[in-house]
């Protein structure tokens, strides 16, 4: 999601985990088994809320991916079976981002050391959003870019190429007007979203059990 500051698009991101389907059996013991070990299972509690983690754009490759001494998992572990947002995507480190780039091709994250090596699951659902340029104000109205023509290009240039082609929707989110706060257009509720999204979920779980892939339920996570 790219637009300015203030229109909504870590609100939009912290709604998704509602209108996505609860956890299955067997997702909720995969992911509790990840939190047990990243030691945030609190007081052995367990939900069918679907994980939503949103490091901080500082977070270390360690953090991300998982690591250090004794390998934990990181935040792309964690988020497992849910979403992953990053915030103020262009501002995390180029090396820590293309770090994601195996995590969402194979759905795992695996931490390779001297004297072992550890594979963490980590089928996510990745949210990004960002300004359109450093400043944030390009293609806001009344305003213009403080910097120059280029700033957003730069901006945006620091993502790169190989990640972006492993990002399948981009849009464009606008800036928020005095009439869409005033005024606001009658909206859908999110349970209505979400039987929408099961009714989807369903479609597919049928037609790859026709197709022989009854393990699999959704489109990103099929076999070439």
């Amino acid at each position: 999601m790219v637009g300015p500051p203030g229109s909504g698009k870590s609100m939009l991101a912290a709604r998704l985990p509602f209108i996505l389907p609860p956890l299955s059996a067997a997702e909720l013991l995969e992911v509790s088994m990840i939190h047990s070990i990243a030691g945030q299972l609190s007081g052995g509690k367990l939900s069918d809320r679907r994980p939503y983690r949103a490091p901080h754009h500082s977070a270390t490759m360690a953090a991300l991916v998982g690591g250090g001494l004794r390998a934990r998992p990181g935040e792309a572990s964690l988020a497992h079976h849910g979403v992953l947002f990053l915030d103020e995507f262009p501002e995390f480190s180029p090396q820590v981002l293309d770090a994601l780039r195996q995590p969402l091709e194979s759905g795992e994250c695996i931490i390779a050391r001297a004297n072992h090596r550890v594979s963490y699951p980590a089928s996510i659902q990745l949210v990004a959003a960002m300004n359109p340029c450093r400043c944030g104000m390009a293609g806001e109205p009344g305003h213009s870019c403080a910097r120059s023509p280029r700033c957003a290009a730069d901006y945006q240039a620091r993502i790169s190429g190989p990640l972006m082609d492993r990002i399948d929707i981009r849009i464009d989110v606008p800036a928020v007007s005095a009439v869409d706060l005033i005024r606001p257009a009658p909206a859908e509720k999110s349970a209505d979203v979400a039987k929408r999204v099961a009714g989807a979920r369903e479609l597919q779980r049928e037609r790859f059990e026709r197709a022989g892939a009854s393990g699999t339920l959704t489109n990103a996570r099929c076999s070439t």
